[in-house]
């Protein structure tokens, strides 16, 4: 039996990158996905195909983490599926601005999605998880810069960081309910995001540079995201695991 078989897993941000690569890594191990988008429908169309393709039910909802409403279509769509058992947090964005620029409406437009998105999401999943009865899982994608700091980043870092705070905490306060919530950070990853602060060059030095070098694909993060979300991770609560082929400085 697969690891994840019988459970409904919510991927948030599931289109493309980290998340697409969850869905899909979810599916073959036997989970029904419920795959959210925002902005690119045939991307996440693809991951739906690869998905049912795996012999699973994939459901699309486009949706906004930060939206209350978007949040209850894409649970009652996990509920349609049997039932949230397993949420993953990765939905995010990074609008690079230099700190001494950076206006309220930068800082308060990144929370909206990266940290208050998750705190939302999070306590929707758990209230539906604590109703059955059954436990769950949560895995949340924090990020190596919330360690290391990033450059013109300040409230994408500030936002990762919390990501790591809020995990711990929640773990305390759901384990007597059945529910773990963990944490990924990952180091540099072969996605759109890097690309958007860095070129091509830099890119392959800084995985070149890594001491398991070369890229890591996000492919390695989803491995670390069905560890988590599986019983094999059965007393691993509140940590945050590093997927970063030992590049702090990444």
């Amino acid at each position: 039996m697969s690891s994840l078989s019988g459970k409904t897993a919510l991927v948030t941000g599931a289109q493309q990158g980290i998340g697409a690569a969850i869905a899909r890594a979810f599916a073959r191990e036997g989970a029904n996905v419920v795959i959210n988008w925002l902005d690119d429908q045939t991307g996440a169309e693809a991951v739906a195909a690869d998905a049912s393709g795996a012999g699973v039910e994939a459901t699309l909802v486009q949706g906004d983490v930060s939206k209350p409403a978007d949040i209850e279509k894409m649970l009652a769509a996990a509920d349609a599926l049997g039932g949230v058992d397993v949420l993953v947090n990765n939905a995010a964005i990074f609008p690079r601005v230099d700190f001494l620029e950076m206006t309220e409406a930068d800082w308060d437009g990144l929370m909206a999605i990266n940290l208050r998105g998750v705190f939302l999401m999070t306590q929707a999943a758990c209230r539906r998880m604590v109703a059955r009865g059954v436990g769950g899982a949560v895995v949340n994608l924090s990020s190596g810069a919330a360690f290391r700091g990033s450059p013109r980043g300040v409230h994408y870092v500030t936002g990762k960081a919390g990501i790591v705070g809020f995990t711990r905490a929640v773990s305390q306060e759901m384990a007597a309910k059945g529910i773990r919530c963990n944490a990924i950070a990952p180091g540099i990853t072969d996605t759109a995001q890097p690309r958007y602060g860095m070129t091509e060059q830099e890119i392959t030095e800084a995985f070149d540079n890594l001491p398991l070098s070369g890229a890591v694909e996000p492919a390695d993060i989803a491995e670390a995201a069905v560890y988590l979300a599986s019983d094999r991770a059965r007393k691993v609560t509140g940590q945050t695991l590093h997927v970063n082929a030992g590049g702090y400085l990444w």
